[in-house]
């Protein structure tokens, strides 16, 4: 099992969540932890949990560790997992930003998993309610 922690700057990590070894994403919250969503670990397609058929929104390239979220057109490129299972955020037209590890590391296919369903929602500004709108 590979855990997935948030990086906050002087602080510890937040623990976000877990891939399993068999691929499967649960979001951890206090009480049960929910499964969200599998990392397919022979292609590296990612799939959100929901009723009916999983819904695929990304994958992650198995030999350099680039994800990739799933848009109409091309394939959005989010980030990358280096070897020691740090994750970086693309920033265009800057220098990536380190946002959270997988620990232990297993391999691309569990890092890329929990970065795009974990991490990256986690890092979102919440929507705001209508009554401000």
């Amino acid at each position: 099992m590979s855990k997935i922690y948030l990086a906050i700057n002087n602080a510890p990590d937040k623990l976000l969540g877990y891939v399993k070894d068999d691929g499967e994403i649960y979001l951890s919250k206090p009480g049960f932890d929910k499964h969200i969503g599998h990392v397919d670990l022979a292609s590296g397609k990612i799939y959100a949990k929901r009723f009916g058929p999983d819904k695929a929104i990304g994958r992650v390239d198995l030999k350099s560790g680039k994800v990739y979220h799933r848009r109409f057109g091309p394939d959005e490129y989010m980030g990358n997992v280096d070897g020691d299972g740090r994750m970086h955020r693309h920033v265009p037209r800057g220098h990536d930003e380190y946002i959270g590890k997988a620990d232990p590391f297993i391999s691309y296919a569990h890092a890329g998993g929990g970065m795009l369903m974990l991490l990256l929602p986690a890092l979102e500004p919440e929507n705001k309610p209508q009554s401000e709108a």
